[in-house]
């Protein structure tokens, strides 16, 4: 999968336990050892931190923002990609990326990329929703006065015919504020709301209309 950075590999005959996810939530200044093997074969490394932030969305360098992400202060070498990030306990907080080139360790979350590695399992691949517009992002002037908690929104400057966005009532000049309750500032955000679970679901959409809010359900759409 593109964006996460994932794969997953059938190994014949490997007679191992597998890892385990931690419980919860991974939460800043808790213990984080990062794994890795050697980029030259020399075996394994490991390098002991603390997590140091938990957020997201976060973009990539290979496409969309991820939904969630882990930060840790151990030392990503070469070769830790893909290496998990265990705690305390020897169970996996998160799987480490090499997306993020930015001098810290970045790790998907254990439940984001076991959720990942089993759709890919079931289906080969993960689904991709669309609405069917062109956008850019606006400021919210007015947005504390109808009841939006963002300053930002998309303004659709096209509507692609035949379109879930087209079916569902959305025209030019509307600014999307929210989709499915989840505020809307910019286009990543937009994307990461459109994955998973949301494609093929009819979804509330807030959006800012003549100065006024306004509410449409819009069924989202799957990429080919």
């Amino acid at each position: 999968d593109y964006s996460t950075d994932l794969a997953v590999l059938r190994v014949d005959g490997l007679d191992v336990e597998p890892a385990t996810p931690a419980e919860g939530d991974a939460r800043v200044g808790q213990i984080s050892l990062a794994v890795g093997s050697h980029s030259r074969g020399e075996g394994p490394r490991a390098t002991l931190g603390v997590v140091s932030a938990v957020g997201g969305p976060v973009r990539s360098r290979r496409g969309p923002r991820l939904e969630r992400y882990i930060q840790t202060d151990a030392t990503p070498y070469p070769g830790f990609s893909g290496g998990p990030l265990i705690d305390a306990r020897g169970k996996v907080l998160g799987v480490l990326v090499s997306s993020w080139g930015r001098g810290a360790a970045f790790a998907i979350p254990a439940d984001v990329a076991w959720r990942t590695a089993n759709t890919l399992s079931e289906r080969g691949s993960l689904k991709r929703g669309y609405l069917g517009i062109l956008s850019q992002p606006v400021r919210l002037p007015d947005g504390e006065r109808l009841g939006l908690t963002q300053s930002g929104g998309l303004l659709v400057v096209g509507v692609e015919e035949g379109s879930p966005a087209g079916r569902g009532g959305l025209i030019v000049g509307d600014i999307l504020a929210t989709l499915d309750g989840q505020p809307v500032e910019d286009t990543d955000d937009l994307l990461v709301l459109l994955a998973g679970e949301r494609v093929g679901r009819s979804v509330p959409v807030k959006l800012v209309r003549g100065g006024e809010l306004a509410e449409v359900e819009i069924t989202v759409g799957e990429r080919g």
